[in-house]
């Protein structure tokens, strides 16, 4: 018997879905997609203004919190025929860094962090640059959601000046997709849900939504809520799940295995007198 024999897996993400889908068919479960993500829009006029105030004023730290987000801006500045000077901007500021993908990024540019938040958390960048500020210094901050009002006051309260980035977002997610993906958890006929994103989790407790206490309970008793990494998890638990299953490692294909090794041993117990 393969190990997620008679599971039926929810997959909230959209990009990685088909490749988690793989995962979860090869250990043996029936995988259930509900792409909650949301449609990611380019802000490419907000990205080039953003540019051009990047390479004019001086910044004491540049704060990058996603890959997408620097991709984006790399690309408005391609656009602008700057990319060498914002690469050289980059290479002379001190860069404060959120996220894997974000590191990959600055990796292919050779460029460097000071201040990098090792969990992936921004609690952990922020008590990182509440070390640093002594006041009036000037962060350039790119961030991409309802966030980035909440994160832009936590550095001026640390004494930080701070220039807000946005070069994309995320448009609502279908409503019949969610309003699908809400049902099958509040029935029980899902096993466990997967999350690759905090945004997928926001999309699901949506504000001012009737079904935010039953999808609570459903996580809580018999539905298990999987994330792919701290900061998804952090979000589960901020709607009250308290049963959140995370990979030793935050990587799609670990997590779909170790997920599959909590199934059997859950089967294994199960089954002895």
């Amino acid at each position: 018997m393969k190990k997620l024999e008679g599971k039926q897996v929810g997959v909230a993400a959209a990009r990685s879905a088909d490749a988690i889908s793989s995962l979860i068919i090869n250990n043996g479960g029936s995988p259930k997609v509900f792409s909650i993500q949301g449609e990611q829009l380019l802000n490419e006029e907000i990205s080039r203004s953003n540019i051009s105030e990047l390479l004019s004023r001086p910044f004491d730290y540049v704060l990058l919190t996603t890959g997408i987000g620097a991709k984006t801006l790399e690309q408005a500045a391609e656009q602008l025929g700057l990319v060498p000077d914002f690469i050289d901007k980059l290479g002379h500021t001190k860069l404060a860094i959120r996220g894997s993908k974000t590191l990959k990024w600055l990796k292919q540019h050779s460029l460097t962090t000071s201040i990098e938040a090792e969990d992936g958390t921004m609690e952990n960048l922020l008590n990182k640059l509440s070390e640093e500020s002594n006041g009036g210094k000037q962060v350039f901050l790119q961030a991409y959601n309802e966030d980035d009002a909440s994160l832009k006051g936590k550095l001026e309260e640390l004494g930080y000046t701070v220039y807000l980035s946005k070069p994309y977002q995320y448009r609502n997610p279908d409503r019949e997709t969610l309003n699908s993906l809400q049902k099958q958890i509040t029935n029980r006929t899902l096993d466990a849900v997967i999350f690759t994103s905090k945004t997928q989790v926001q999309n699901l407790f949506l504000e001012g939504s009737t079904a935010q206490k039953e999808l609570m309970e459903a996580f809580n008793e018999d539905v298990l809520a999987v994330a792919v990494g701290k900061v998804t998890a952090k979000r589960l638990e901020s709607y009250g799940v308290s049963n959140v299953f995370q990979p030793t490692d935050p990587k799609m294909g670990r997590m779909v295995v170790e997920l599959a090794n909590f199934y059997d041993v859950k089967r294994n117990e199960a089954s002895r007198p």
